[in-house]
């Protein structure tokens, strides 16, 4: 029986690799061997910033509930101890899109806040 080589396996390997980095410049896009580093990089690049776009959305939110906040006399701690006190659970998420879009909501539970502090 005849040996089976490698060959279009590793030709394959070699054009998933080099698909994944379709758009970069020079020998990155077509050589194979540097292809394949920028793709390694790139990848675990990807995988960071996955994680990083979650920090980074809760400290947008933060800041916007902050700004919210000191519109209606309160800090950013304050309003969210208020809140606590208060037993109102609302995420940040949904907070920041209130002082984005109802502020008259967000002045209800800020006044809320005020209250269960005071």
């Amino acid at each position: 029986m005849a040996r089976i080589k490698g060959g279009l396996n590793a030709k394959k390997k070699h054009n998933r690799t080099l698909k994944l980095a379709k758009g970069y410049r020079g020998a990155r896009s077509k050589q194979y061997r540097v292809a394949k580093q920028s793709v390694m990089r790139a990848l675990t690049s990807a995988y960071a910033g996955r994680k990083q776009r979650k920090r980074q959305m809760r400290q947008l939110w933060i800041a916007r509930i902050n700004a919210a906040a000191r519109l209606n006399g309160l800090s950013y701690s304050r309003l969210m101890h208020g809140l606590k006190v208060a037993n109102i659970d609302i995420n940040r998420k949904m907070l920041a899109e209130m002082a984005v879009n109802d502020k008259e909501g967000f002045a209800a539970l800020a006044e809320t806040a005020k209250k269960s502090i005071a």
